[in-house]
């Protein structure tokens, strides 16, 4: 076994037993950043589908385009970040500049009266993403030791679905508290949500600070990874790209509820659902991939998005929705924890940001054409068919997962 780096050595206390690992300030300060992000984001999304299908009239082929590009465009800018970020040997800078950008952009939706209008909106808000997603990535994984990445993962995972909770619940309290026309609430909520994204931006300013610059460490501590690992880290983003090539935006989830009988009111309500299930599993699943490898945690990720597929693919009744939507739930705080893990263990930390950055793009090079397809699959063939498509494509994965050796040098 070779000697672990400094990023991946296991603390133990005084007695030789592995230390219970506390989460630093700037891993905690992060997750406040993401809270209180979601709370200004989530309390949007949930409505957008019907503000884009319902209030604007356009049709669920468009809906697919706009949701498609946002994804492709945040995860497209990713790689470029992340290569950035490691090359100025900083973090902080651009995960600011991200945040500010999606800020101040997202309350023009208020002020939308055409699609053109939202699409644009949303490529803005995704560009933001795409600048502060991979360093706040890196940002996370240099501030904890290896074996405890899916534990730091895992928190922040916890803490940004929480902010959907909470996000979820002003959607669904002032959708449903507020008089006036179904646009006009839905724009109020638009505009009042601001305010939870301008204080995420004031904490990562006063807050948060990097762990050590990286132009502070040294060769030696940054042992280059071997060909294995490599190799392993190619054939994970290969399979998962395959796998994000059937999970299209979960705008088609909400609509799908609404077809079994959900009402327009309790739309936000059973998305809370599944933000509450993600947020309570995403700790318990990011320290079992710390504990057991990353491989079965992500092996559940793709099975359980296969069983709600296919649920959703046959689903007959109003109930099979909400249960579902808790099972999505498991599903996201599975894939989300143990995929960032696993990519930062298996990277050198001089150029963690840019492996991150490749991931979260290969998962953006299948988001456009997932959500896309899956619009044009459902205007044309009906609501099953997109969902069968989707769970066809997360059981190859699994299959493909099965065969192959992932878990590397992460867990030594």
């Amino acid at each position: 076994m070779k000697k672990a780096t400094p990023s991946e050595s296991v603390s133990v206390d005084s007695h030789g037993r592995p230390a219970e690992v506390k989460l630093n300030r700037t891993v905690k300060a992060l997750g406040w950043v993401s809270f209180l992000t979601d709370v200004h984001s989530e309390a949007i999304l949930p409505l957008l589908p019907l503000f884009v299908t319902q209030v604007l009239g356009l049709n669920r082929t468009f809906l697919g385009l706009i949701e498609g590009i946002a994804d492709s465009t945040a995860s497209f800018l990713q790689v470029v970040s992340g290569w950035y970020s490691d090359r100025i040997r900083h973090r902080k800078n651009p995960t600011v500049a991200g945040y500010f950008l999606s800020t101040i952009v997202k309350p023009l939706l208020a002020l939308s009266t055409a699609g053109t209008h939202v699409l644009g909106i949303r490529f803005l808000d995704r560009v933001g993403k795409g600048i502060r997603t991979a360093p706040r990535d890196a940002l996370i994984a240099d501030s904890v030791p290896g074996d405890s990445l899916g534990l730091a993962f895992g928190f922040h995972r916890m803490m940004d679905t929480l902010g959907a909770v909470g996000g979820t619940i002003i959607a669904y309290a002032l959708l449903n508290g507020l008089s006036g026309s179904e646009g006009s609430r839905i724009r109020f909520v638009f505009l009042l949500s601001t305010i939870f994204g301008a204080a995420a931006v004031l904490i990562l300013l006063l807050f948060v600070r990097e762990a050590k610059p990286l132009k502070e460490v040294s060769p030696v501590q940054d042992e280059t990874r071997t060909d294995t690992d490599k190799k392993r880290l190619a054939v994970f983003i290969g399979v998962n790209t395959l796998f994000h090539l059937g999970m299209f935006s979960y705008a088609f989830f909400l609509l799908r509820a609404q077809s079994l009988g959900l009402s327009t009111g309790n739309v936000p309500l059973i998305y809370l659902l599944y933000n509450i299930v993600y947020a309570v599993a995403s700790m318990p699943m990011g320290r079992l991939s710390d504990s057991v490898g990353r491989k079965p945690v992500i092996l559940l990720a793709y099975s359980s998005y296969a069983v709600v597929c296919m649920g959703f693919a046959v689903a007959s009744n109003m109930w099979h929705a909400w249960a579902l939507f808790a099972l999505y739930g498991v599903h996201s705080a599975t894939v989300n924890p143990a995929s960032r893990a696993l990519v930062a263990g298996l990277s050198k930390s001089r150029s963690r940001a840019t492996a991150l950055g490749i991931y979260h793009t290969s998962v953006g090079i299948a988001a456009l054409p997932a959500s896309l397809v899956a619009g044009m699959l459902w205007d044309k063939y009906g609501a099953a068919v997109p969902f069968l498509f989707g769970g066809a494509l997360a059981l190859a994965a699994f299959v493909l997962t099965l065969a192959i050796s992932i878990d590397g040098q992460e867990r030594m």
